[in-house]
């Protein structure tokens, strides 16, 4: 379980385990030489080019976790363009996953137009990665729709037992840097094309649980779930209500965004809002832990 003792008793008052599902760590070279990384990667360049927006490293995410009570995060990688900065990456979160003791658990981030990318696929799963994201297709520069990197990725999922997060981006409301991302529509095709895929789509995957209302979505999002990443950046607390009418608290995962948004404020935010004592449990850790095959706590 998590440390931090003191605040654990103040968060942890009816969860059998809490799993942050969306994270973002880098290795500590990327945000000691940000100046070089923000030249090399125009994705990285939107997000991170404001001096303010955070590069956080494993130990810092540990940290988080102990102050916010949280067993267990989803460290995901960066959708880099290049394959070799994917590889560098991944080969980061592999390694400070494997030294946390399961507290940090890895998914990590490819070039999926890559001549390489299925032999780092294979290389990830057989050394413990649970997932690949968070995936911006339409960064990286390719496509989910009848494309070969679409069906690369189905293939990894379904040959390894992988879960795919990728970014989602809502058509409508305000910019802010890091939207773009994956258009919904693209999203749509692609749980549609490869249904048994287990896809997280984050931040509320850009809208779609709202179409959940058309017959033929909500059969094609039978393995899609949706995390609540920034929530508080893009929706009222509404959502929550209307998503589990529509698709169910079983389809919702718990994701900070850490260390855009800090943990616990996160995890407080969603504790304010009104939700039975079932689906809280299973948006807080359960869902993500069936879902990736994680040992009970």
């Amino acid at each position: 379980m998590a440390g931090g003792e003191g605040r654990v008793c103040d968060i942890r008052y009816h969860t059998a385990v809490i799993i942050d599902g969306h994270t973002h760590i880098f290795p500590p070279d990327v945000g000691e030489r940000r100046d070089e990384y923000l030249r090399r990667d125009a994705g990285f360049r939107e997000i991170y080019s404001r001096p303010e927006a955070r590069i956080a490293t494993a130990d810092e995410l540990l940290a988080s976790m102990d102050g916010a009570g949280i067993d267990a995060s989803v460290a995901c990688g960066f959708g880099w363009s290049d394959a070799e900065l994917c590889r560098s990456h991944s080969e980061y979160l592999l390694e400070v996953a494997s030294a946390s003791g399961g507290r940090i658990i890895p998914f990590c981030t490819i070039q999926p137009a890559d001549g390489d990318a299925r032999d780092d696929l294979k290389r990830y799963a057989v050394r413990g990665a649970r997932g690949l994201g968070e995936l911006r297709p339409a960064q990286q520069g390719y496509s989910l729709i009848d494309s070969p990197e679409a069906n690369l990725l189905a293939w990894a999922a379904d040959a390894y037992d992988l879960a795919v997060l990728f970014h989602a981006s809502e058509p409508v409301g305000h910019v802010y840097p890091g939207k773009t991302g994956l258009p919904v529509d693209q999203l749509g095709r692609f749980v549609s094309d490869f249904p048994g895929v287990a896809v997280i789509a984050a931040h509320w995957g850009g809208g779609l649980p709202f179409y959940a209302l058309m017959p033929e979505m909500r059969s094609a999002l039978d393995r899609t779930y949706f995390d609540t990443a920034a929530t508080g950046f893009i929706y009222s607390p509404e959502i929550y209500a209307r998503v589990i009418d529509l698709i169910g608290a079983d389809k919702i995962i718990f994701g900070s965004d850490f260390p855009l948004i800090p943990q616990e404020r996160a995890l407080k935010e969603l504790r304010d809002v009104p939700l039975d004592e079932t689906a809280r449990r299973l948006i807080e850790g359960e869902n993500v832990r069936d879902l990736l095959r994680l040992p009970a706590p």
